[in-house]
């Protein structure tokens, strides 16, 4: 096969294996309201469920690197597919709520797989675009996946939406698989060709290199709690506080991912891409303003929008962080420390959104307005003393 022909499957097998990465996370936060009546679970323990998902998670990201120069990529994406296959047959077949705990642990550890190894190889590639798109594909997964469990709800039951989440994941895990062993030479990690370039922060002290890189962790955290928590809550929050019909609350959910994934293709397919930095600054800017009128909730429809303008906002904030990680510490420290950043994504979206999850139970559900206003600012005070720290020249 030649190497172009092999790059291009490369590419879409990868962008669809986001499709299936971000199922899980537009269907966990629209079922939950008919799950946890299914197991007799309180409100609140969406956000246990997140958490406990985000130990998996992180513990795999934080050796993902090594993974990627022993195993390879294809391979380690195998072994993701396989793992997620595993976990959400548990979501499936539950007969009680503590299966649904574990099975969330190895679906969060297969997720940072997944997550980690990918970002980590088209990061370092320096394809803006296909990272765009990669998590274009992503959000393609988040939109679709409210659709389809409401669409199992309202056929009687929310788990034909975890089968089919099973059989999506079997099939990617094959498709690696089978291109691990047909493409082997060709699937070699992108960047890892790459001709040496210039070397940021090659003088920094130890200290400092520290301290950039536990900031830009920060940040990642900080803005994955802000996505996923708004996302998770969303449903919850328009079936329990603005009182909408669970047909409605679907198609909210479905315009907050929606909007994420528009903005996303559409900084993959502008003919002239913008700088990663004035989309983090802008972004960030606009989800200060969107959050702040979800506090006010002027009216129903209005904040139902305002939640899609939110996930507009935020789309190209995380590849575009990624894109700018080789630009300020260097490509040879950005092959492990991209992983790292995928690590604290993952915590921040299961812990911060499980954080929300015990406001929400001790406070409400109108809680969860000022908790992305408060989350909002802190992305754009971290990214500020990133910048400072570390700063880009685009």
């Amino acid at each position: 096969m030649a190497v172009g022909a092999a790059n291009r499957g490369s590419d879409m097998l990868a962008l669809g294996s986001f499709v299936v990465l971000g199922l899980p996370d537009g269907i966990i936060g629209t079922a939950w309201p008919s799950m946890r009546v299914t197991f007799g679970a309180p409100v609140g323990d969406l956000g246990l469920i997140l958490l406990l998902a985000t130990a998996g998670s992180v513990l795999v990201t934080a050796f993902v690197g090594t993974l990627i120069q022993r195993l390879g990529v294809p391979a380690l994406l195998a072994v993701a597919g396989s793992c997620s296959a595993l976990g959400v047959a548990g979501f499936a077949f539950a007969p009680g709520f503590g299966l649904v705990l574990g099975a969330a642990v190895l679906s969060g550890a297969a997720a940072g797989m997944m997550d980690a190894g990918l970002n980590t190889a088209i990061g370092l590639s320096g394809r803006q675009r296909l990272l765009n798109l990669l998590h274009g594909a992503y959000g393609v997964g988040t939109a679709i996946g409210p659709l389809v469990v409401t669409a199992a709800i309202l056929t009687g039951s929310w788990r034909p939406a975890y089968l089919l989440l099973t059989v999506l994941d079997l099939v990617i895990a094959g498709s690696w698989l089978r291109h691990r062993r047909r493409d082997a030479p060709a699937a070699a990690p992108a960047g890892t060709t790459q001709a040496p370039g210039p070397r940021p922060g090659a003088q920094w002290s130890r200290r400092r290199y520290g301290v950039v890189v536990a900031v830009g962790m920060s940040v990642f955290f900080l803005y994955t709690g802000l996505e996923v928590g708004a996302g998770q809550w969303e449903a919850s929050f328009c079936r329990g506080h603005l009182n909408l019909s669970t047909s409605a609350t679907g198609l909210a959910t479905f315009g907050y991912w929606g909007a994420l994934t528009a903005v996303r293709i559409s900084l993959a397919v502008v003919p002239r891409p913008v700088a990663p930095r004035t989309v983090v600054r802008a972004g960030s800017a606009l989800a200060v303003i969107a959050a702040a009128v979800i506090w006010w909730q002027p009216g129903p429809a209005v904040t139902v929008i305002t939640f899609a303008v939110l996930g507009g906002a935020l789309a190209g904030i995380f590849p575009a962080l990624v894109t700018l990680t080789p630009v300020r510490i260097g490509e040879r420290r950005a092959q492990h420390v991209i992983a790292w950043q995928v690590g604290a994504a993952a915590a921040g979206g299961a812990g911060i959104s499980a954080l929300i999850g015990l406001l929400i139970g001790t406070s409400g559900l109108a809680v969860l307005g000022p908790a992305l206003t408060a989350l909002a600012l802190l992305v754009v005070a971290s990214e500020l003393i990133l910048t400072r720290l570390a700063p880009v020249t685009r």
